[in-house]
């Protein structure tokens, strides 16, 4: 029985990440107003949630009113308070401003490390506006990106 047939028993694991995850788990219960929430896929800042307790075998539910942090779109979702949602792994990280791209609007940022980023665009609208102003007037501007769920956008500036 024994057929030295060893390739069925060969592994190939390719996996370049540290195991991290984009999200965690967290019961609807423990969720809080400003956190933040993945509903229908987005990474989205909660901006209301109420609690109703249902009928007498029913469970409480979760209602959840909340805004995509990208494109602040306004998302809803109604959850039993005992099931689990996830929650995005959201991370802020300042970069200094060294130039803008004129031909596709993407930054170049550095981090205190001393490495270079040059995956953010510019935003569009008026913050968009004021890091291009700031930055024209020769200020040094840093730049604040948000990040999410494989997203990133620039979403705040001081400039000095």
């Amino acid at each position: 029985m024994a057929d030295n047939n060893d390739a069925q028993h060969e592994h190939t694991f390719d996996s370049a990440d540290a195991g991290a995850s984009a999200t965690f788990p967290m019961q609807c219960s423990a969720l809080r107003k400003n956190g933040h929430v993945v509903i229908k896929g987005r990474p989205c800042k909660i901006v209301d949630m109420s609690t109703s307790k249902t009928g007498k075998h029913g469970h409480a539910k979760v209602h959840l009113v909340a805004l995509d942090i990208f494109t602040g779109k306004k998302y809803e979702d109604l959850s039993p308070s005992t099931h689990n949602m996830d929650v995005p792994v959201v991370v802020r990280k300042d970069y200094q401003l060294i130039d803008i791209s004129e031909d596709d609007g993407f930054m170049s940022l550095m981090e205190d490390s001393g490495s270079t980023k040059d995956d953010v665009k510019v935003p569009d609208g008026e913050l968009g506006e004021r890091i291009t102003k700031a930055f024209g007037e020769g200020k040094d501007v840093n730049v604040t990106v948000l990040s999410a769920m494989g997203e990133e956008a620039a979403i705040d500036l001081k400039s000095n």
